[in-house]
């Protein structure tokens, strides 16, 4: 039977003044669910724990340990998501006078409000969660990097040269005897060599006068022939070009390990909507056939 009554000629319908949407078993599956999803998650992170080890060859690879997090997270949505559900479904109170299909709809939308309502509790304290730990990781970091620079700055001779312009001013004042200037100062010659690195790096190449002059002046420190130290130099920069490709390699690797993670999140996510809406149709179905039960057991036999 519709809500809507069907009225006399001339008469507008009468609706019902009671609301679709009941936000009590809403609020008390989404309450389930993210309980339910903590504490699998905890369990999941006291499993975890136990397949790795600091001690080599009594932990699990990177690989199986990933896949069976992965796995884990799927199976907490999709249970916490269908306890939720059941549970708003099966907690509504009946409407009156309303036809099947659409408490058939009720009730799934119903589970669908439930399970978003507890995937923003979950997403909440997560984030929650992460955002204190990267804190405490940064603060950490950030000591440091502090004390590495200030040992850095007792370390390097204050020379009164900017860091931005000291490549050029290298360039503008090398010598024409390197030897005499690598073997008078050494730490003179590492500074002037670490910044045509550095300007390489910004550069994405060193040219090969740089090359050239690093070089002579490995050949004035180490005593080794211009073609063992150009052959040194060439070893040297080929070991930073596959540091390179090996860093564009693993940023790669990670950036298609998240878009993966990103999709199997979200198809988890639709999915686990599907299973909430399923669950609190099922628990509403449950709910009234247990009602008509009882109704007819109150009925006076003839």
């Amino acid at each position: 039977m519709s809500s809507v009554e069907d009225a006399p000629a001339g008469l507008a319908p009468v609706e019902s003044s009671k609301p679709a949407i009941v936000w009590g078993p809403i609020v008390g599956g989404a309450l389930a669910a993210t309980g339910t999803a903590l504490i699998l998650l905890l369990l999941g992170s006291g499993v975890g724990l136990t397949m790795v080890s600091p001690w080599s060859g009594q932990s699990s690879s990177a690989a199986t340990v990933g896949i069976t997090a992965a796995i884990w997270l799927v199976v907490v949505q999709w249970l916490s998501s269908a306890i939720g559900g059941y549970l708003t479904g099966r907690l509504r109170t009946s409407w009156v006078e309303v036809h099947s299909d659409e408490v058939f709809f009720r009730d799934t939308a119903h589970g669908l409000l439930s399970w978003a309502l507890a995937t923003v509790f979950v997403a909440g304290f997560l984030a929650s969660s992460l955002t204190s730990l990267a804190g405490a990781t940064v603060g950490a970091a950030g000591s440091v990097v502090q004390a590495a620079g200030q040992a850095a700055a007792q370390a390097t001779p204050t020379s009164g040269v900017d860091q931005a312009t000291g490549y050029f001013t290298d360039a503008l004042l090398r010598p024409a005897k390197v030897a005499d200037k690598a073997q008078s100062n050494d730490g003179a010659a590492a500074t002037e060599i670490s910044r045509i690195l550095i300007q390489g790096a910004a550069q994405g190449q060193v040219p090969d006068s740089d090359k050239t002059y690093i070089a002579s002046i490995v050949s004035a420190r180490t005593g080794l022939s211009d073609a063992d130290a150009k052959s040194r130099v060439d070893t040297v920069f080929k070991q930073i070009d596959d540091a390179k490709t090996a860093a564009k390699v693993a940023a790669d690797k990670a950036r298609k390990t998240a878009a993966t993670t990103a999709l199997v999140g979200a198809l988890s996510l639709l999915i686990g909507a599907f299973i909430a809406s399923a669950a609190a149709a099922l628990g509403g179905r449950q709910r009234d056939e247990e009602e008509d039960l009882v109704l007819q057991a109150r009925r006076p036999r003839i």
